[in-house]
């Protein structure tokens, strides 16, 4: 359509001759043009059909020169020889053609384009070419390109590539002629034709163009490729150019000739004021409605109630009020919004397309898809395209035109109004002017005051009664209804339906049904077993983990601790049915015995308290409940709000309406006290949770807990068959779709419309619903004729009702009907009239006709309920059906009424839901998709197909059905539970690929009753299932099926699986199309609306996925939702509750299963926390003595050295290198209230212990060192203090107070009962978290000085967790070393405080000795404390005690100073078997010890040592003479706590170069001196350790098993394994040691001997022939300086091959020992 290179006009009559041409070329039916947009602006589509169709002459071909110059003739140069000709390819015969090379990879260069080249010798064919993209806008005869068939590169001229590629032209070669389209890949990724090259200079510089296509990305994408559309989008492209080229370049304004078909208005004088003409709706049929746009509407005025103002897509134009941050959050900027000329343009385009291209469907307007539209438009066109006031109104008339009339555009220059009265005039005019009336007139103000303005008027019958029904909410609607019943508008409509020939066909014909029994033997009895399967277990565990995530969030808004029972009340909305169904799951899952609220006997009976409705009486119900959570604080109650999406109106604005009360929900669960309570959780349960997800949530969104979208289960399996499901299934490529729309149901209802437009879609839907259904009955027992007069889908559905039950084998057994009717009154009317036919036509044993209302309770005939008693084998004479799985098997019609279905589970023999009174009305999310979910169920897995990869075209549903009816009898299996339309041949069966052919079996309720209770969280790899009571019909007793949640099985004698198919929906055409756009192309039902209670909070926003689910889904409608006014979360705090959780999951798929199960396992852990693994380890007997508690008495007993503690017997391998020690015996004890806690404890009374506060920082604790000179170490030691600002009044300052300078200690003389003296220190590493470093219970909350001595790396860790604690950091020397360097430091800091004390006080007048010298060095495990007595009635009992009993006691003991040492006992339960032997001991202390400072000044413990440090201190303490007691009738309990603690080291090699090294024995802790051995990273003491335990039988093979002759150990003891007995000697003067006379040892152990071991003492002890050596020293020097010092050579055997380190390098001081023999 270039004209020449400067655009100039030849003609100036052009643009109206172009105009006419390209609007007859609309009009036409015979062109076939190529969609050349569709791929670059429109998103990937699956594209069946030719791309390649005839070519546009008239828009492609381009005249490069003056038209009125010849073209110029061209003289191609002749190939080369050899090269190929052939037209299509290039020289090096490689095929070229599009056709041929769409789907090969073609390696395209950075920078290059693909694009298409047309050659005049193979005109049908598109040839590919690579193009430099730089060179294909200019109008240089620059060119770059390549050749994609041989990959030749590098042509630099046309001219040159026009040879290779073999174009064969007669004219010089030009790139502008010949390169033609850009070349773009589709959605299954092969290139196709795109767009035309915009050659700068021969295309139209304007943005119009973009825009265009932008308008039709997201129109187009929704509809098959229509040719006239395309042409439509072509044409306007270049008439954009074309129009404002001329207007610029002539300078004038465009002329505005009469248009046909476009109403011309006439001023109107009333100004701003549009009188509504009377009885219009008489008049006309329609209701108008006016879509408000931009701009200011005028007053209405007169007959108003005969005229719609709606606000639907006001929205849509209010782009220019988004927020910065959304304009971010979207990738637009300000300058991308479009302006009112452009909105109105893409409206026109919108109501065009859906009025003209997908009429057949009858849609209306949708906000969703015009928004999407609209945000496609500023992403693709970014500024919008400057339009003229001369422009638009032709442009607008242009774009209406291609509607044919469907759409007309009225222009006016004042206001609305005049446009408004004008289309209102012409509509009251009467019927011959109706009958060219539009659908839509779009009215255009372009006024030059005010700028355009526009506003949409309805005129289309049906889409303005769809458009104003949808504005009212369901309550509105059906009192709409009501209305119209009670007022008796519908009494023409009843009429016109008795005028039929339904009262003269009865035939009164009597059915036989014979009732096939079962043997009594072999009776089918339900089974009671309850089983939660993976997925149900999966979502309880998570919703346990996430009650302990808010437990240990440290915000003290859960403390799990506290609680030691689990309660809970159900709240459902108010169905009688529901509340039945729910009770019978609580009752068959055994929850009530399981949770210990119920007695076995009585859990049957009251299950039905815990679950309560919503209705009028549940206020007094839930004060009976909250009066329970204020009575029981350790009771953890759930208070689960079942189907929380129903009715979430606010208490403020709730009423009640059409029968129900509102804004229950909002008082029940968000009421003070129910926020307020600290023991109680609240967790609401959802399939549809988008109206909880709002803004405003109360829920936080890390409280949400999803159902997993996917499960993996074996093919013989039963999977869940969803909504998505539905949708895909249509892909499946079936003859039958269990997903389909009654075409020939609508056309009636559109006709009855159209006679009625007074009354309300849905009364007219349900007339001829009830209708439809009595000719059935009739066609099919007394009047054939009336076959032509219903639809196929009915006639099926009603002939499989009416014959199953009497076909052999079935024992009467039949499917469900499900037809769903939400007016109370019409389903009323309903029930009736079928019941009334069935009874007339004999059926009335046939099958049951039953009123589903949530108000009432099932009423069934004694004859059916007989019926059901004989298949369950039911003996109790009063059981009558409560819920509508007890109707398993019974052939029946439910009408199902009701604002909302509530969440109803439906028994497997529902085989169809019938939907279709569900039109336009239901135009959100959760409106549409709950009706959906009735049909929702679990399938077998072999029955869902993947969608076909190509779909051949198919025929409407009516036409399926109708073609698929015939051959009824020749069906061999009657109760398939596949599509209900067909009765199909076997051919046609063959290709029901989903259909099933197994018959319905008996439901097994897998509930577990009380007796089973046992074994409550049993998991089965069989799918899950929610427990039900009901059965279902099966020919033989003894077949069986598997079940999964929400549907119920039965357990047969032979098992034998069953195919379970999906159930068929039929649904109205308007919620076909939205359920469809999930498989196809059109907008579809996710991307609703969420919710009638909630808003969109922006104009435009993201456009949502199917793909996005769970979390995502959920974070989406966060942002991008907020709640209306009369929402229960309008007025929402800003901080989501703490205590309320979200359980979502698609509706049947077994979420009761999943929060019964979710209760029992949060009473397990509630038990569990409140236990602890113990260690129960029983000690040897020791020796029976005489009673004597006082001092003189405990000094007369003798010590016992041996260290009874199972923890050294077991701390090291029995035999061998290479062996683990053997596992500890725990047993698991219940916390009481005097237990010590790790950091996850969090609970009121001690959260300011353990705690920060919320001003507290860090930073308020003080650091203070602390300096003394260590005589043992022979140097100044410095200490660091960390002392919290709440805990300085246990420490002395100096006066400036920076300087710290001791510890207070009290007096020995002090006597209050309150007071705690010994200062508590716990060494510990690597527990912050798991340590039981909070003893606030433990000391009854008494004040005490308790101090974590850490070290220095770990300090970070430690003061993070427990910030209110004293902390001892240990120097930086320390960070490798074992726990003796930390029990040495406390005794030395505590010995050198105690001085200071003394030195303090003294001043002060107290004596030195009356200062407390005890403290008390306790584990980080110590976790309860037990006092033993004897009972009456004799053996042992003991009771928990506190630690500050314990210590008050034993700091109470006559002459405490004397004592060196106090401790207890281990716990074991072998002490509630017998009691204590005796009150008192002397023997070795551990774990928890108050020692005396001041009497062990002289005794250290080993600060080298990372293990039996304390039987070494213990027995050096001895042997100095001093006294040790452990007091029997104390014992402590140890928590085995698996991590950190004084664990071992990882020994790794010191060279990290080697690979996944080998696993280290102990043998290899020691080497030769000097030897190439690997060296270690690891520290010397802890190698030396570690081989002794495991190695020592090589070093003293006397001693192996040899108790008569131990191994001689002087000054220190080491665990050389418990093969080998030691023998502790002391070398110091005036030690108290062991009588050795007459012994011989085995062995002697020297292990870093100082200057008391001298060569006299050696020569008092005799040796075994053969005995062995060990001498252990610091370095190689004094090894030797001590053979010779103690003159070892004289009896012992010295080689050099007996010398051995460990296997350390030097610089990390390795130790070295020497090996020898006794002479």
């Amino acid at each position: 359509m270039g004209n020449s290179y400067a655009g100039q006009l030849k003609s100036a009559r052009f643009e109206e001759a172009l105009h006419n041409s390209i609007e007859a070329s609309l009009r036409s039916s015979s062109g076939d043009p190529q969609p050349i947009f569709t791929q670059l602006y429109l998103e990937p589509e699956p594209y069946p059909g030719n791309i390649e169709g005839r070519k546009l002459t008239e828009l492609e071909e381009d005249d490069d020169s003056d038209s009125s110059s010849p073209p110029l003739p061209y003289l191609q140069a002749p190939a080369p020889d050899g090269c190929c000709t052939l037209d299509g390819f290039c020289q090096a015969g490689k095929d070229l053609r599009l056709v041929s090379i769409a789907t090969e990879p073609i390696e395209v260069p950075a920078g290059f384009e693909l694009v298409g080249a047309k050659s005049p010798s193979v005109p049908e064919h598109i040839l590919v070419c690579a193009v430099d993209r730089r060179f294909l806008v200019k109008e240089t005869d620059s060119f770059s390109g390549n050749c994609v068939g041989c990959g030749e590169k590098g042509f630099r001229y046309f001219t040159e590539f026009s040879n290779h590629i073999n174009l064969k032209l007669s004219t010089q070669p030009k790139k502008q002629k010949h390169l033609k389209y850009y070349l773009v890949k589709n959605s299954q990724g092969a290139l196709c034709k795109g767009p035309l090259i915009c050659w700068k200079g021969k295309n139209t510089p304007s943005k119009i163009p973009a825009l265009q296509f932008c308008i039709y990305m997201t129109l187009l994408s929704r509809i098959a490729p229509i040719c006239s559309v395309m042409l439509f989008c072509y044409v306007l492209f270049v008439l954009s150019f074309c129009h404002s080229s001329l207007c610029s370049v002539l300078g004038v304004s465009s002329p505005q000739p009469p248009v046909t078909g476009v109403i011309q208005p006439q001023p109107v004088t009333a100004g701003e004021t549009v009188i509504v003409p009377d009885n219009l709706l008489n008049s006309s049929g329609v209701r108008p409605v006016i879509l408000i746009g931009h701009g200011t509407l005028p007053y209405l005025y007169g007959n108003v109630g005969d005229i719609v103002v709606s606000p639907l897509l006001v929205s849509c134009y209010k782009s220019s009020q988004l927020t910065e941050k959304t304009l971010e959050t979207l990738g637009l900027n300000s300058s991308q919004l479009l302006c009112v000329e452009t909105m109105i343009l893409l409206t026109l385009q919108y109501l065009a397309l859906i009025s003209v291209f997908l009429a057949g469907s009858e849609q209306i307007p949708l906000r969703e898809e015009l928004e999407q539209i609209v945000l496609k438009a500023m992403l693709c066109c970014p500024g919008g395209p400057a339009i003229s006031p001369s422009q638009l109104p032709w442009l607008a008339r242009l774009e209406a035109s291609v509607s044919g009339g469907s759409v007309q555009v009225v222009v006016t220059h004042n206001s609305l109004g005049e446009g408004i009265s004008e289309s209102l005039r012409s509509l009251s005019e009467g019927p011959h002017h109706q009958q060219c009336l539009p659908t839509y007139v779009v009215i255009i103000c372009a006024s030059k005051m005010s700028g355009n303005e526009f506003c949409v008027l309805v005129l289309g019958k049906y889409q303005a009664r769809a458009l104003s029904e949808g504005m009212l909410t369901t309550n509105e609607f059906l009192k709409e209804i009501s209305y119209e019943l009670i007022t008796g508008k519908v009494s023409i409509l009843a009429s016109h339906f008795k005028s039929t020939s339904l009262g003269e066909c009865f035939a009164h014909r009597t059915m036989l049904i014979v009732l096939y029994m079962s043997p009594p033997s072999d009776r089918e009895m339900l089974s009671k077993v309850f089983q939660i399967y993976p997925t149900q277990l999966s979502v309880a565990r998570s919703l346990l983990s996430q009650v302990c995530s808010i437990a240990d969030s440290g915000t003290q808004n859960l403390d799990l601790g506290r609680f030691c029972k689990v309660d809970f009340l159900v709240l459902v909305p108010p169905s009688h049915i529901l509340v039945h169904q729910t009770a019978q799951r609580i009752r068959q899952s055994g929850v009530l015995v399981d949770l210990g609220i119920e007695d076995v006997s009585l859990a049957y009976q009251k299950s039905d308290k815990y679950v309560v409705r919503l209705d009028g009486e549940v206020h007094t119900k839930m004060e009976a409940f909250m009066r329970k959570v204020k009575q029981n604080p350790y009771t953890l109650f759930v208070l689960i709000h079942d189907n929380s999406h129903v009715d979430l109106t606010s208490a403020l604005s709730g009423s009640v309406c059409h029968g129900e009360l509102q804004g229950l929900a909002d008082r029940v669960v968000n009421c003070q006290e129910v926020l307020d309570a600290m023991n109680l959780l609240v967790l609401q349960v959802s399939c549809f949770p988008y109206t909880l997800q709002t803004r405003q949530s109360r829920i936080s969104i890390h409280n949400e807990v999803h159902w997993p979208s996917k499960e993996t289960l074996s093919p013989n399996e039963l999977v869940y068959f969803g909504l998505r499901d539905y949708s895909s299934s249509l892909q499946w490529g079936v003859a039958s779709p269990i997903l389909r729309c009654d075409d020939a149901f609508e056309k009636m209802v559109h006709t009855l419309l159209e006679r009625h437009p007074h009354l309300h879609s849905m009364v007219i839907r349900s007339y001829l619903l009830i209708q439809q259904y009595t000719e059935a009955m009739m066609a099919l027992t007394s009047s054939p004729s009336l076959r032509d007069h219903i639809t196929p889908e009915t006639l099926a559905m009603v002939e499989d009702l009416i014959n199953a039950p009497s076909r052999e084998g079935s024992q009467g057994r039949g499917h469900m009907l499900l037809v769903r009717v939400p007016s109370l009154q019409l389903a009323m009317l309903a029930r009736e009239r079928l019941e009334d036919v069935r009874d007339k036509l004999g059926l009335q044993l046939c099958f049951a006709v039953l009123l589903g209302s949530p108000a009432t309770e099932l009423n069934l005939h004694r004859n059916f309920t007989s019926r059901l008693k004989a298949w369950r084998g039911c003996e109790n004479e009063d059981w009558v059906p409560h819920t509508y799985e007890d109707l398993e098997g019974l052939p029946c019609i439910v009408i199902l009424t009701g604002k909302d279905p509530l969440g109803e589970t439906f028994p497997r023999s529902l085989k169809y839901s019938d939907l279709r009174l569900i039109d336009s009305s239901y135009l959100t999310r959760t409106a549409l998709e709950q009706e959906v979910g009735l049909a929702c169920t679990y399938v077998t897995m072999g029955v869902v197909q993947e969608p076909t990869k190509t779909m051949a075209p198919r025929e409407s549903d009516g036409e399926k059905a109708t073609t698929s009816l015939n051959d009824g009898d020749e069906l061999e299996r009657p109760q398939s539970n596949g599509s209900a339309a067909t009765r199909t041949s076997g051919k046609s069966l063959t290709s029901l690929r989903y259909c099933t052919c197994g018959t319905l079996q008996n439901q097994e309720c897998d509930s577990l009753g009380s007796q089973l209770s046992s074994n409550p969280s049993k998991t089965s790899k069989a799918p899950p299932s929610l427990y039900s009571s009901s059965s279902s019909s099966s020919p033989s007793p003894s077949s069986s099926s598997t079940q999964r949640p929400s549907q119920s099985t039965q357990c047969g004698r032979d098992p034998k699986p069953t195919r379970v198919s999906p159930r068929t929906v039929i649904m109205s055409r308007a919620a076909y199309n939205l359920l469809a756009g999930e498989s196809g192309s059109q907008l579809s039902s996710f991307s609703l609306l969420p919710h009638a209670d909630v808003a969109w909070s922006s104009p435009l926003r993201p456009v949502i996925t199917h793909n996005l689910q769970g979390a995502d889904q959920s974070m989406y409608y966060r942002q991008w939702t907020i709640a209306r006014q009369h929402h229960a979360d309008y007025e929402a705090p800003p901080v989501p509750h703490p205590r309320r959780l979200l359980l979502s999951g698609p509706p049947q798929v077994g979420k009761t299963g999943a929060y019964l199960q979710f209760l029992r396992i949060l009473f397990r852990m509630l038990i569990r926390l409140l236990e602890v693994d113990v260690y129960d380890e029983e000690e040897e007997e020791e020796e029976v003595y005489n009673q004597l508690p006082d001092i003189e008495d405990v000094r007369k007993l003798p010590f016992d050295p041996y260290p009874q503690d199972p923890k050294f017997r077991k701390a090291s391998p029995q035999e061998g290198e290479s062996q683990t020690p053997a596992k500890r015996e725990t047993r698991s004890i219940r916390l009481s209230r005097f237990a010590a806690h790790n950091a996850f404890h969090h609970c009121e009374q001690c959260h300011h212990y353990c705690e920060a506060g919320p001003a507290t920082q860090l930073s308020e604790c003080t650091f203070h060192a602390f300096t003394f000179c260590s005589s043992m170490l022979g140097e100044e030691v410095q200490l660091q203090f960390v002392i919290p600002k709440a805990k300085e009044q246990h420490f002395i300052f100096s006066q400036q107070g920076s300087h710290l300078e001791s510890m207070r200690l009290p007096l020995v003389s002090t006597k209050d009962p309150d007071l705690l003296k010994s200062p508590i220190f716990t060494p510990t590493t690597g527990r912050q978290e798991h340590g039981l470093l909070n003893i606030f219970h433990a000391m009854e909350g008494a004040t005490h000085l308790h101090i974590l001595v850490v070290k220095q790396f770990e300090m970070p860790h430690y003061r993070k967790y427990w910030p209110n604690h004293i902390l001892l950091v240990l120097p930086a020397m320390f960070n490798n070393a074992g726990v003796g360097a930390a029990r040495f430091m406390i005794k030395e800091l505590s010995y050198h405080n105690l001085e200071l004390e003394r030195n303090r006080l003294e001043e002060q007048g107290v004596k030195r000795q009356d200062v407390w010298p005890f403290i008390v060095m306790m584990d980080d495990s110590c976790v309860l404390w037990n006092c033993h007595h004897e009972p009456s009635d004799g053996g042992s009992a003991f009771t928990n005690v506190s630690l500050k009993m314990v210590l008050q006691h034993m700091e109470t003991t006559p002459k405490i100073s004397l004592y060196a040492m106090c401790g207890t006992r281990k716990w074991s339960s072998s002490l509630a078997r017998r009691s204590p032997s005796h009150p008192f001991s002397r023997c070795h202390l551990h774990d928890f010890v108050m020692l005396n400072v001041d009497l062990t000044q002289n005794v250290q413990y080993d600060l080298n040592r990372y293990s039996c440090e304390e039987v070494d201190f213990n027995l050096r303490v001895n042997s100095s003479g001093l006294l040790l007691c452990r007091f029997n009738y104390f014992s402590l309990m140890k928590k085995h706590i698996p991590v950190g603690g004084n664990k071992d080291f990882l020994v790794k090699p010191k060279l990290m170069e080697i690979q996944n090294p080998a696993t280290i024995s102990p043998s290899q802790y020691v080497c030769a001196p000097d030897s190439e051995q690997t060296l270690l990273d690891a520290p010397a003491q802890f190698l030396l350790e570690r081989f002794l335990q495991s190695c020592s039988h090589r070093l003293f093979p006397k001693a192996v098993q040899n108790r008569n002759n131990p191994v001689l150990s002087i000054d220190s003891y080491l665990n050389i394994s418990p093969e080998i007995s030691v023998c502790y000697i002391n070398s110091r003067p005036h030690s108290t040691n062991l009588n050795h006379q007459g012994l011989l040892f085995s062995g002697l152990l020297l292990y870093l001997c100082d200057s008391f071991v001298v060569s006299g003492l050696l020569k008092k002890f005799r040796f075994l022939k053969g005995a062995t050596l060990c001498v252990i020293s610091q370095d190689r020097s004094s090894l030797r300086q001590t053979i010779v010092r103690l003159e070892l050579e004289d009896e012992w055997q010295f080689r050099l091959r007996d010398e051995f380190q460990t296997a350390n390098c030097s610089e990390d001081r390795p130790l070295y020992f020497l090996t020898g023999r006794h002479v």
